[in-house]
């Protein structure tokens, strides 16, 4: 064995152990107990980054625990190909997408090697590749079938001057990131996927997913926005066409002084014909990009249509405003406003002088005065008529039944979930499969001509997508007749939403899935991913899980059993302000920390020049701010097994974790010493057996420690996911190791039994080193073979154990005594201590406390 700890050779032996004896590919066994592990693929970007280096390594040691579990565990690996930025990148290196993404997968896939993870590569995917999303297309078409999918003008950004659709982030302060043209809001068809028909049971599973983060589940709880309330509508005086609103507040319906539309309502449009104001202000909200996040902040702007609601209780007229916070998109595009009881309605009316009428009282009799700010609460109707004095929820009632005898409303269930828009009009990405036809019709594309193809070899002049620019690209026929094939391309959330099922079954030529194959492993036991994708992606898997199953090709109701998602990596930020109070960002690499004894900074200054630099605290690694810690660095300097050490002990999984220079050192030298151990402890003849039934107290001490050691960390890596504190434990097992002096044969075997155990331990978690020391203890099969190992309850019974002793509360002493004995011998043990008797010497002995196991606290005076 060599002396010297040497990562870099024993990780290369490892992972071409591993190679070779295919060690992580598997295959479906019904008499094995499966264990399906999976982290959220990357995206192919070049390089893998800390928050990558983090996810992917928890994903390793948990199937590493599982697998000595001798449960039948698949962790696949792939790659999320797709997207605007592969577009962007080959605009500025002036290379095809499709090129600079293969490259960066391997690039990628030799980092994730190196790093020792025990991916089944006969599984990769990437999502770029026709085989995968042929299949992807082929869905949508049994969807469109189905009914589930629909065509429809939707709002869009659109650059005027390059005549191209941008999106969200690529449009800068309001103007397009190429062009620098004013973004313009244009309505394109568009297609959507009826994600809103299984709202009800999205919402109504959730309650399945036990070992789901309750964070997670109240945002998606959130996202589906399920509300109770009443559609009703208004009469609008001369029109045919009447208003039709929701609330969830049917008990303020006395109090509405306006009705509010979006600026694209039809009667909008048609008011706006005879009135320049009006007609300049949709132009301006046309032009104006607003998320429904922005309601609440956004300046509130409108203008009156002319046109008078008849209020359908009290018949009284109010008049109709074009409002900026109200969207078509949302619901009918019309609120009734009550400025008395909603904060942004109170905003619009104190702006343009509108009428503010109460009609709900708090129950405890405080007056409020609504002119100043809206009374939101439920509370006392007041002011309201016939419905005077009910309590909110008796008015809901009563006003839903007088409306619905009226004819003029109902109760209805909402939900705030909208169907989920697909189309994009980006190149980067696979065609949605559907024929435009000359009569205007469209047809999705025949099964046999599928997949639609995005070619490849192509060149991005950052204005138009290359299918649109290529006419001759779009035609093709039907049924004998000249067609179009659509020209926009799948939102990527289509490829990350089913991914996991085809990991299932990756070379299924003749089918989407496997049924077979995919039950076997479906669901994933465990999906590791950031809390950033809690809303969106996981939503739209679960929906395609549900679309899945009800084609047949799955037969569980959600794809993810337990979720984890992991905290960011932070590290330190460095800045100079440039001359106009800028800041000027400088990599942690290029600067040098000076700290005294104590730790604290005593000065910041540049590798480069030695001048002073500013620090900005701590935040998440990131381009921006320069912050980011190469892994590839760290792995060349330290090794792979010291980056997964530290990114599992510097913090639990769903914290945030800061990187530390001195932490990573701290790591490596707790595997030199681990080297060392079983350097020094290989000098000695580990051939005789553990007998412990031979064994004296020290060498008992230890096996307990082992055992307790087993016990701890089981429950650490399984049930609590707390990787952390199972590296701490398995440290303090080292030192007493370590701290063990005895040379005799039971000596040797109990320490050669706590090291066994370390390692078997440790492996899952630095697995090359661990591949090595268990090949150096005399193992013939390899360590990944191993079984986990299990706890001797013997062992953790002692015969003795040690007692603090209190005078007059303060600790005086420790003593050891019998597990069986009385309180009467331990009081006198505790008496008869040398150093006891220092501190109650010619004092009188008031009262002796005896807490069992725990403490004797003498009381004197």
């Amino acid at each position: 064995m060599e002396e010297h700890y040497n990562p870099r050779d024993i990780e290369q032996k490892a992972q071409q152990y591993w190679q070779d004896q295919k060690s992580f590919e598997v295959t479906e066994d019904p008499g094995k107990e499966k264990y399906y592990c999976l982290s959220m693929f990357p995206y192919p970007s070049g390089k893998l980054h800390m928050g990558h280096v983090r996810n992917y390594t928890i994903g390793d040691v948990i199937s590493r625990y599982q697998r000595m579990q001798g449960k039948n565990v698949l962790q696949p690996m792939g790659w999320d190909a797709f997207g605007l930025p592969a577009e962007n990148a080959a605009i500025k290196n002036n290379v095809a997408p499709a090129k600079w993404t293969y490259e960066n997968i391997e690039y990628m896939k030799n980092q994730l090697n190196q790093l020792g993870f025990g991916y089944d590569w006969g599984r990769e995917l990437a999502t770029c590749r026709p085989e995968y999303y042929r299949w992807e297309q082929w869905f949508f078409t049994k969807l469109y079938e189905k009914g589930l999918v629909y065509k429809k003008n939707a709002t869009v950004n659109w650059d005027p001057v390059d005549q191209t659709v941008l999106a969200n982030e690529q449009v800068v302060d309001g103007k397009g990131w190429r062009s620098g043209a004013p973004v313009e809001q244009k309505e394109i068809p568009q297609w959507f996927i009826k994600i809103t028909d299984y709202a009800q049971e999205l919402l109504d599973d959730l309650d399945q997913l036990e070992d789901w983060p309750e964070q997670v589940k109240t945002m998606q709880r959130n996202w589906i926005g399920k509300s109770e309330g009443v559609e009703l509508s208004f009469t609008v005086e001369g029109q045919d066409q009447e208003l039709t609103v929701y609330t969830t507040r049917p008990d303020t319906l006395m109090g509405v002084t306006y009705v509010a539309i979006a600026a694209q309502h039809p009667l909008a449009l048609a008011a706006s014909e005879h009135n320049v104001e009006l007609r300049d202000f949709i132009a301006e909200c046309k032009n104006t990009k607003v998320a429904e996040a922005d309601m609440a902040t956004m300046e509130k702007k409108g203008v009156p249509t002319g046109l008078s609601a008849v209020h359908p209780i009290t018949q009284e007229t109010i008049p109709v405003w074009v409002a900026n916070f109200v969207l078509m998109d949302y619901g009918s595009g019309a609120v009734m406003s009550v400025p008395a009881h909603d904060e942004r309605d109170h905003e619009f009316a104190m702006r343009f002088g509108l009428p503010i009428k109460q009609v709900i009282a708090p129950t405890n009799d405080v007056e409020v005065d609504v002119q100043e700010a809206a009374y939101t609460d439920k509370g006392i109707l007041v002011s309201s008529g016939e419905f005077t004095g009910l309590t909110s929820q008796e008015a809901f009632e009563a006003i839903a039944v007088k409306l619905s005898e009226m004819g003029k409303g109902s109760k209805k269930v909402n939900f705030r979930l909208r169907d989920w828009g697909v189309s994009r009009q980006r190149y980067w990405g696979a065609p949605i499969p559907i024929l435009n036809l000359e009569d205007g019709s469209e047809a999705p594309v025949p099964e046999d001509q599928l997949p639609v193809q995005l070619p490849e070899d192509v060149e991005l002049d950052g204005v138009k997508s290359p299918i649109k620019a290529d006419p001759e690209w779009a035609k093709t026929t039907f049924n004998g007749a000249p067609a179009l094939r659509e020209t926009d391309t799948f939102d990527t959330f289509m490829e990350s939403s089913w991914y996991y099922a085809r990991y299932c079954c990756p070379n299924s030529d003749d089918a989407m899935l496997n049924p077979e194959q995919a039950n076997y492993w479906l669901p994933v036991d465990q999906y590791i991913g950031g809390i950033e994708h809690a809303i969106l992606h996981l939503l739209y898997s679960r929906f395609f899980h549900k679309l899945l199953r009800d084609v047949g090709l799955v037969n569980s109701d959600e794809p993810f059993k337990r979720l984890l998602c992991q905290g960011m990596v932070l590290a330190d930020t460095f800045f100079r302000e440039d001359e106009k109070g800028g800041k000027n960002w400088i990599s942690p690499n290029d600067v040098a920390v000076e700290k005294d004894d104590k730790g604290r900074v005593v000065s910041i200054t540049s590798k480069i020049d030695g001048q002073p630099v500013e620090t900005d605290g701590t935040s998440k690694m990131s381009k921006s701010k320069n912050n980011g810690i190469d892994p590839q660095e760290i792995i060349d300097k330290f090794g792979a097994d010291t980056v997964r050490l530290f990114m599992m002990f510097a913090a639990p999984p769903e914290q945030s974790l800061e990187w530390s220079d001195s932490a990573v050192e701290g790591q490596h030298k707790f595997l030199r010493r681990l080297w060392k151990t079983v350097h020094s402890h290989l000098g000695s003849d580990t051939t005789t057996k553990l007998n412990p039934i031979a064994l004296n107290d020290s060498q008992k001490a230890l096996r307990r420690k082992t055992h307790e050691t087993i016990k701890k960390v089981s429950d650490d890596v399984s049930r609590r996911l707390t990787f952390n504190t199972a590296i701490a434990a398995l440290m303090e097992l080292l030192n007493e190791v370590n701290k063990h002096e005895g040379n005799d044969e039971q000596s040797i075997a109990v320490r050669h039994e706590a090291l066994e155990t370390a390692i078997l331990l440790l492996s899952p978690i630095v697995p090359h080193i661990c591949h090595e020391l268990w090949q150096l203890l005399g193992h013939i099969d390899p360590v990944i073979d191993a079984s986990w190992p299990e706890v001797d309850e013997s062992a953790l019974v002692r015969s003795s154990l040690l007692m603090v002793v209190q005078v007059n509360g303060k600790v005086r002493s420790k003593i050891e005594v019998g597990v069986d004995q009385s309180k009467d011998e331990i009081q006198a043990i505790a008496m008869a201590d040398e150093n006891v008797q220092r501190f109650t010497e010619g004092m009188t002995v008031r009262k002796v406390i005896v807490v069992p196991q725990k403490l004797v606290n003498i009381v004197v005076g």
